[in-house]
């Protein structure tokens, strides 16, 4: 709830004071952001409630804020809040107290227990056709050519090839291997390096955003990275999920709006496909840089429950490198 007004001065300058102290201590770009907004909803509620004062917060107070975080609706899909949101609202709490020790401040007591959430809920998994309206609002997701071409790129790299949020930002021009049909990540979970295949029609949408777009960017021979912010900068996490949103709102698909569509999910949608289309456990794993198999089994597992339940391993000779994803628009890009 990011347009939540505040009144309360002093709610204000702790929001920003907030901020700065998790940006100084290094947190995420993401945490950074996200953090300071869930606060300033617990500060909405506070005043809503005659608290002027952090110090009038009790025990009570911030069980009864709980609760009515667990009745309000949602205000982006229907039903309540998401178990996983609930979490993220806690930690900001928590965080928050740790701000106000850290501040000579005695804190704020809180007793919430965390909410268990099935990893299959958070899934978010996209459908094909979802999928094929993505790369065709592409053609009108932004009035400048440069950026649908990114949106494009950045699509591909996200979905066609599953890489993680971070994996993304630290792509270089230099890590698309064009003649090996392979992208090097070097900044993997855990600092593990790899190399993911890509097939030629994915491979074409690249090459025409780092050879005809990419250099319309402010810039674009200062640096190396693959995506470029309008200051000629690297594209950060924040960026990438902001054209996500662009995109889905080009679609004029209203469920998709509603729906909690995130960079991890189009990397949850190309796993879950690949197992529709027969790939085998074991390499699909490799291809998301899982450390193990149990991180691989979830999608196993959601397709069973969605009543999916002739999964058949592809050939090990077929590789995942010659599948061809129907899915995607035929037609070059």
């Amino acid at each position: 709830m990011k347009n939540l007004s505040l009144e309360n001065r002093s709610y204000k300058e702790l929001l920003l004071s907030f901020k700065d102290w998790l940006d100084i201590l290094g947190y995420a770009e993401s945490t950074v952001y996200k953090l300071p907004i869930h606060l300033q909803e617990f500060f909405n509620y506070l005043e809503n409630h005659g608290h002027s004062d952090i110090n009038s917060i009790t025990t009570q107070t911030v069980l009864d804020y709980y609760k009515y975080l667990k009745e309000r609706p949602n205000q982006r899909r229907e039903g309540a809040l998401s178990k996983g949101h609930l979490n993220k609202l806690q930690q900001a709490l928590y965080k928050f107290r740790e701000y106000l020790k850290a501040h000579d401040h005695k804190g704020i007591n809180i007793h919430l227990k965390y909410e268990e959430k099935n990893d299959k809920d958070s899934l978010n998994v996209l459908t094909q056709e979802e999928i094929k309206e993505l790369f065709a609002a592409t053609h009108y997701s932004n009035p400048e050519e440069r950026i649908r071409y990114r949106d494009r790129a950045m699509l591909t790299c996200f979905y066609s090839c599953g890489l993680r949020r971070n994996e993304v930002v630290h792509l270089d021009i230099g890590d698309i291997l064009f003649d090996k049909q392979r992208i090097f990540v070097r900044q993997g979970k855990n600092y593990k390096e790899r190399f993911v295949p890509i097939n030629k029609h994915s491979l074409k949408i690249l090459e025409h955003y780092v050879f005809d777009y990419r250099t319309a960017f402010y810039n674009y021979k200062e640096t190396e990275a693959l995506f470029i912010s309008y200051r000629g900068t690297r594209l950060q996490g924040r960026g990438f999920a902001n054209r996500l949103e662009g995109i889905i709102d080009a679609t004029g698909n209203e469920e998709l709006k509603q729906r909690n569509i995130t960079l991890h999910s189009l990397r949850h949608s190309i796993a879950t496909h690949l197992l529709e289309q027969g790939a085998d456990i074991e390499q699909i794993s490799t291809f998301l840089g899982h450390a193990s198999l149990e991180s691989t089994q979830i999608y196993t597992h959601f397709l069973i429950d969605q009543g999916n339940e002739q999964i058949y391993p592809l050939s090990r000779e077929k590789g995942l490198q010659q599948q061809s994803y129907p899915h995607l628009p035929k037609k070059r890009c």
